[in-house]
């Protein structure tokens, strides 16, 4: 009988367990897009007590919080800090089976040396103190937590106007690396109601915008400041992929400016306008020798209560169930046709699109590097397990497994990084298990090198060499 999240947790052959004792468990992590706030990174940032580490910013446990029927109060509300975790804690025994349980238990034990230790309403306190105890001494900064992790790159998501100043001060301490990711998601969302505004601003930053050539100019100003700084990837959040018809070049300056001067323009324009400057912007990551990704089918702040007094990122967002396959597959293609489609990673918070993003991802690779165009790890809701296995599944029948470049964290909080370890478990368990059945060689060799590079020589590749 296996302990609780004990050593050879998900690993259930002999082949899995080797894999991952001897060759993933303490490989570097190259986390290549979270949300970490810069800022923190750069001055060291330490917290005042263990609720704030551990609930501050992690949007996952206050949605099964609410769940339970914690109230906000206690959440996000200006409750003590001992008193939001003590409302955590209590609720821990019923989100048995989501992986909020096993993550905060790999984060209470991997951070704070609470091994065996099963956080409930009757351990809150014994587990509060040994992490109060802790935050004070060395290694429980920002850096000190990322390093315990041995986490070698962050990729941060940044915006167009971002100064990139604590990415500047940041630079070259230590062997952490910090990067900013290009996140131009509302200089591309024209139909939002501050479009205007933010192009004002954009425009004086850089230069006058009157047209669609002067925005993608604009935009490439600050996209070489992030290049400066050391950035290696976009990212872009596409709630609904609708590409519209090839717009001229009369047709794009006509919707910037109707949109600039306060009018509304007919949604099949909007869509044709994204469509051109997400071409535009990936040419130019092309260009540059940037990883383009895109992350896509989600629906945002769909609760209206929850927005208004918590704001965007707060848990109230939802998978959307959009058709995907012809808005992307005609995308790709539209940067593909002069060769100008960057390197990519796709991302579909929708799982019955994984063979999509997979055949899709096959579909534009031309043999000038090993996986252009990746299916992206499990997005969101879906990295869990059953989440992730589908997926890896779905991409090693359907595509190459080999070239993925494996997890990340999507997160804001610095305690998320034992999510590595729960993907790198699962994936020696999906491999153990293919050996055992006889579907892979018992080949050490081989199998070592393909986890290894899942793990992280492939993101190596891709987002620091």
């Amino acid at each position: 009988m296996s302990n609780f999240l004990g050593p050879d947790f998900l690993l259930d052959t002999a082949p899995a367990r080797r894999l991952y004792h001897d060759v993933a468990a303490d490989l570097p992590i190259i986390d290549y897009h979270n949300h970490l706030p810069p800022q923190e990174i750069a001055t060291d940032h330490r917290w005042d007590n263990p609720g704030e580490l551990w609930l501050g910013h992690d949007h996952y446990k206050w949605r099964v919080m609410r769940w339970v029927g914690i109230d906000e109060h206690l959440i996000t509300g200006e409750a003590p800090w001992r008193a939001k975790f003590d409302a955590f804690a209590s609720a821990m025994p019923q989100m048995i089976g989501n992986p909020v349980y096993h993550w905060s238990h790999l984060e209470l034990w991997r951070y704070f040396g609470l091994e065996g230790t099963v956080l409930n309403g009757d351990t809150a306190e014994t587990c509060w103190n040994a992490a109060a105890d802790a935050l004070p001494a060395a290694g429980f900064s920002a850096r000190g937590l990322l390093k315990r992790m041995k986490v070698e790159l962050v990729g941060t998501t940044d915006d167009p106007l971002d100064s990139l100043e604590h990415h500047a001060a940041f630079s070259g301490q230590g062997d952490l690396r910090m990067v900013p990711s290009f996140r131009p998601d509302r200089a591309i969302k024209i139909e939002d109601a501050g479009f205007a505004d933010y192009i004002q601003a954009l425009a004086e930053l850089t230069h006058p915008i009157q047209n669609f050539d002067d925005l993608v100019a604009a935009l490439c100003v600050r996209l070489d400041h992030f290049v400066a700084h050391g950035c290696r990837a976009s990212d872009h959040g596409i709630d609904r992929l609708d590409v519209g018809a090839e717009l001229s070049a009369t047709a794009l300056d006509s919707a910037i400016k109707t949109r600039m001067a306060g009018g509304v323009i007919d949604p099949e324009i909007a869509a044709g306008f994204r469509a051109a400057l997400l071409v535009a912007l990936g040419r130019a990551y092309a260009a540059r020798g940037l990883v383009m990704q895109l992350h896509m089918n989600v629906m945002r702040n769909t609760r209206t209560r929850l927005l208004q007094t918590n704001g965007r990122d707060a848990g109230g967002d939802s998978i959307r169930d959009a058709a995907l396959a012809e808005p992307l597959n005609t995308l790709l293609d539209r940067m593909d046709r002069s060769d100008e489609l960057p390197r990519t990673i796709l991302y579909g918070l929708d799982p019955s699109c994984n063979p999509v993003l997979v055949t899709t991802a096959g579909n534009f690779q031309d043999g000038s590097i090993a996986g252009k165009v990746q299916a992206g790890t499990a997005w969101w809701f879906n990295d869990q397990l059953d989440g992730m296995e589908a997926q890896m599944t779905t991409l090693a029948q359907m595509g190459l497994i080999s070239t993925f470049p494996g997890m990340l964290t999507d997160s804001r909080s610095f305690l998320s990084f034992p999510r590595h370890e729960y993907f790198r478990r699962l994936l020696c368990r999906l491999v153990g298990r293919w050996q055992v059945e006889g579907a892979v060689p018992a080949d050490e060799v081989l199998l070592n090198g393909l986890v290894a590079d899942i793990c992280y020589h492939n993101a190596k590749r891709m987002f620091v060499e």
